[in-house]
């Protein structure tokens, strides 16, 4: 009896297999998700509308509103959602960036470590605690090292995924620097792992983005033993 002809199954590469194995919808863009009337809103209609809307949630939970703790609650959140821990969402509010000129010839890598990371989790909208590690080596310009925290801090502000925000914050200091040749690190705890779900308060979650020279194993050994890893 003759071997059957193989089933042909469309796959003829690697690439071939990787793209079927990936989910159809999954968002590879660095670019947080948002709607193309984002920002047609003001501040002050949305700070409105956020209250409205945390209000009716707290009165579905069972809250008394007229509470005197409580009343003026769906007011501070609205207020903190759009003027503080969202507010990078907005590239209004991105920081204005110094730049000298490396007038010393410093060409090493300047690294800035323990910068402290306070975002939020777009899966359940709780805290993501950490610290970030960045790194970059200059091509004739150098940035106020405020700058670098300030960066971390407005890329911080919005939904985040960790991956998605160590992606961000390369590529801001990426643009802002003219070079690739820049290093993050993230090293984070997540309150969606620790205060619910599987509740471990331990676990802590890394992620890394190296661009140019930083690819170079050499590069990114001093790295990791600058910042201590």
């Amino acid at each position: 009896m003759k071997n059957k002809a193989p089933e042909n199954t469309g796959i003829n590469s690697s690439d071939d297999l990787l793209e079927l194995l990936e989910p159809a919808n999954y968002n590879y863009s660095p670019v947080t998700p948002l709607k193309p009337d984002a920002f047609e809103i003001d501040d002050d209609t949305k700070i409105e509308l956020i209250e409205k809307h945390f209000s009716a949630i707290m009165n579905i939970l069972g809250l008394d509103m007229n509470d005197d703790s409580l009343k003026d609650t769906p007011k501070r959140v609205a207020k903190m959602y759009v003027k503080e821990i969202f507010s990078g969402l907005n590239p209004a509010n991105k920081p204005d960036i110094t730049l000298f000129e490396n007038k010393f010839g410093y060409n090493q890598m300047l690294v800035e470590r323990n910068i402290a990371v306070k975002s939020n989790c777009e899966h359940h909208f709780v805290p993501i605690i950490g610290k970030a590690h960045v790194a970059y080596i200059s091509n004739g310009k150098v940035i106020g090292l405020s700058k670098l925290n300030r960066l971390v801090q407005y890329c911080s502000k919005r939904p985040q995924v960790q991956e998605r925000l160590t992606v961000q914050i390369a590529d801001e200091i990426s643009k802002a620097l003219g070079t690739n040749d820049v290093a993050v690190m993230i090293d984070a705890y997540h309150h969606c792992v620790s205060s619910r779900g599987v509740n471990d308060p331990d676990s802590s979650t890394v992620t890394t983005e190296y661009r140019g020279k930083f690819l170079h194993a050499d590069q990114r050994v001093e790295f990791l033993k600058l910042i201590g890893k």
